[in-house]
């Protein structure tokens, strides 16, 4: 298990985290959101060692995380860490040496991933002439050459087409079921509803929004309603109560409310249209919820 407790990270008069406590199960994914220069690349230094808490401690299976733990702990950065003049070979090989592997299991590791992804034809090419999605792909190589036990992944579809962030969803999951600890941090807040159970949103190192997501949906309370019918009429929509805002959005439009107990009255007017092809009530997306949270933050500084 990883526990954070209490971590707090000052650089002088600053405080880059402030406070900041969860924990990680084996086989869960753990969502850390936040927008740039939230405190997350500072949140994620400390955990690998990296970086001391000013306060608090991090530990890994009970035990404070030091450098030998890095053998255990896979890291995919956002920005690119690959270097470019190197073949493909070399690097994985420079990655999986930092993590204390022999050079024949990196190999044997190697090949098998480069199959996985569709690129075994890479591995003398070098990373300057790949694309930025193939690039994106070597790079989670490097992460997982050395099957963490703890796996930091900072946005891992970055440049990737919908099939191979299929890909990489696979293997993350292969991953999770066999026991690894992944923390997953995005812009992309549609991929953690679909990955993580918990999470925890910061903003300038404070935290925002934390808890299991399906209660932190329904303790937001918001509410959409979607709608495919003739004659619809924004004005009227606009005034029925509990209705705070209405767009279209592509066919369809959607009724936003301040809690379900409104849904009835916007019932009452759709039902009085003709060809009425949809009506349906949904939660708040998480996406919602994080820009409204993190907008109170901007809004009270």
């Amino acid at each position: 298990m990883l526990v954070v407790k209490n971590a707090k990270k000052n650089y002088g008069d600053f405080t880059a985290v402030h406070n900041l406590s969860f924990s990680i199960s084996k086989g869960e994914v753990f969502g850390l959101l936040g927008t740039n220069g939230a405190g997350k690349t500072t949140t994620f230094k400390m955990i690998m060692g990296l970086l001391e808490p000013t306060e608090g401690e991090i530990t890994l299976n009970g035990k404070p995380i030091t450098y030998k733990d890095v053998d255990k702990i896979g890291y995919m950065i956002e920005e690119r860490s690959l270097l470019p003049r190197l073949k493909v070979k070399e690097l994985i090989i420079h990655y999986g040496r930092l993590k204390n592997l022999d050079e024949q299991t990196i190999i044997e590791r190697m090949r098998y991933w480069l199959k996985r992804f569709n690129i075994e034809d890479y591995e003398d090419k070098k990373i300057n002439t790949l694309s930025k999605g193939n690039q994106q792909k070597i790079q989670f190589i490097t992460s997982i050459i050395n099957n963490p036990e703890l796996l930091i992944l900072d946005e891992p579809f970055s440049g990737l087409d919908p099939l191979n962030t299929l890909k990489f969803v696979e293997v993350i999951r292969d991953f999770q079921s066999k026991g690894s600890m992944i923390i997953f941090s995005t812009h992309q807040i549609d991929h953690v509803e679909s990955f993580c159970e918990n999470l925890i949103v910061l903003e300038k190192g404070e935290v925002v929004l934390e808890g299991e997501i399906q209660n932190i949906k329904k303790e937001y309370k918001k509410h959409s309603i979607l709608i495919v019918a003739d004659d619809l009429d924004i004005l009227k929509l606009r005034a029925i109560e509990g209705v705070y805002d209405v767009v279209v959005d592509a066919n369809q439009w959607i009724v936003k409310i301040e809690d379900e107990s409104y849904v009835s009255l916007v019932f009452d007017y759709v039902k009085q249209l003709n060809n009425v092809l949809k009506f349906d009530v949904e939660q708040a997306r998480l996406s919602e919820i994080f820009i409204d949270k993190v907008g109170d933050v901007y809004e009270q500084v």
